[in-house]
């Protein structure tokens, strides 16, 4: 089974202990950390360092809430490869998706 730190990172009292007390192995960026990325200096150094720790702990690491390919390129830059937001889709249902993904993976 696995688990991971969904959505709230850094948005309330946490401790990083659980990071070595509990079985993590995915670390979800909640988009607070995303929507100044490019113009956010801050911003950048807490998203290089929650990165790597998140790379030094071998864990799968998904942002959230990306809008822009400004703060996709920026999250690549920094070793985050897999995202959600609107960048890439709005919100699908089911059919949605299946049609989504039928015309982006198959009719290449």
């Amino acid at each position: 089974m696995q688990s991971g730190v969904s959505g709230r990172n850094g948005t309330g009292y946490s401790s990083l202990s659980y990071l070595k007390r509990l079985p993590i192995d995915t670390l979800k960026i909640d988009r607070s950390f995303i929507n100044e990325i490019g113009s956010n200096h801050k911003d950048y150094k807490i998203l290089y360092t929650i990165i790597q720790l998140a790379r030094n702990m071998e864990m799968n690491i998904i942002a959230e809430g990306i809008e822009s390919e400004q703060q996709q390129t920026a999250l690549l830059r920094l070793g985050c490869t897999e995202g959600q937001g609107y960048f890439f889709s709005k919100p699908l249902n089911e059919k949605e998706f299946n049609e989504f993904y039928f015309r982006e993976h198959i009719n290449v």
